[in-house]
């Protein structure tokens, strides 16, 4: 089993940065790869981010490419998500994924495991 932990979650102003961590632990060497979704209001969950623990690929959806970075740290099985120039349609609960998929992209990611989620707000 692995277990995801997010964190960095806020209310920010339009325009506004932050960074979400999420932290692995248990089996983090049966996945190949980390991800992060969000989940507004009424709405389906949706693909952001995601990058592979080793190679360093990354997949970014269209919606926040040139915004936000993901990045991670091996020795501390943390992935990281920047996020710059926010605006209020950001605004969602991020969820942090894992998957033990060998193959995986910008649009098929499938998580194995999940967060708890971390709530970022935008306002205008």
């Amino acid at each position: 089993q692995v277990q995801l932990v997010e964190s960095g979650g806020g209310l920010v102003q339009a325009g506004g940065s932050l960074r979400l961590s999420c932290a692995a632990s248990g089996r983090t060497s049966s996945t190949s790869g980390m991800g992060w979704f969000r989940q507004a209001p009424d709405k389906e969950r949706e693909f952001v981010a995601a990058i592979s623990w080793s190679g360093g690929r990354t997949y970014y959806a269209d919606s926040v490419k040139g915004r936000f970075t993901i990045s991670r740290d091996n020795a501390k099985n943390t992935v990281y998500l920047q996020m710059n120039s926010l605006k209020p349609e950001d605004t969602a609960v991020y969820y942090c994924a894992a998957t033990k998929k060998a193959y995986y992209n910008g649009g098929y990611f499938p998580g194995d495991y999940w967060g708890q989620g971390t709530q970022v707000t935008v306002s205008s």
